[in-house]
């Protein structure tokens, strides 16, 4: 739906496990998670944590649209990827990420990789994705990010059976 945020982010304290869990546990349903883990969102070439989430985006798209099957782009520990810390230094990577980020939800449909748009700017389409990001601390995310319309966010606190499970999965 138009007014459903696109990201859904469930975080948790710094004590509890269970970053990696969704993709674990949806992969054994009918969803094909696109996983992205926070050292992803750095990179020694400025711009490239951002065009890799355009990129897994669009995979995930594209499952969507030509195999009929579900599926989200899931980025755990987004936190530890683009988190402000004290004395740290945000990166451009930082800035783009959350840009690609930002630019996904408000245009969930619409992703270039590069490419020229074409006049119809049907060679940009793609099935919108929904995105699963994991983390513990979202204070230190960029504010805009976590606006309401952009993201639903949900702490979740892992009883001692959900524990167990994770742990035998």
């Amino acid at each position: 739906a138009p007014n459903t945020p696109c990201i859904a982010t469930r975080h948790t304290s710094a004590k509890q496990i269970g970053g990696s869990q969704p993709g674990r546990r949806w992969r054994r349903t009918i969803v094909t998670p696109i996983v992205t883990s926070a050292g992803e969102l750095e990179d020694e070439n400025a711009g490239e944590p951002g065009r890799l989430i355009r990129q897994r985006y669009k995979r995930a798209g594209e499952i969507i649209k030509r195999q009929g099957n579900m599926s989200c782009l899931i980025i755990n520990d987004i936190d530890a990827g683009i988190g402000w810390f004290r004395d740290t230094q945000q990166t451009v990577n930082n800035q783009t990420v959350c840009g690609t980020l930002m630019n996904l939800c408000d245009h969930p449909d619409l992703v270039s990789l590069g490419e020229a748009r074409a006049d119809d700017g049907e060679n940009l389409r793609t099935a919108r994705v929904p995105i699963i990001v994991t983390g513990n601390d979202l204070s230190t995310v960029y504010a805009p990010l976590l606006r309401d319309g952009r993201m639903e966010k949900w702490y979740w606190n892992p009883s001692r059976e959900d524990v167990c499970d994770m742990v035998h999965a």
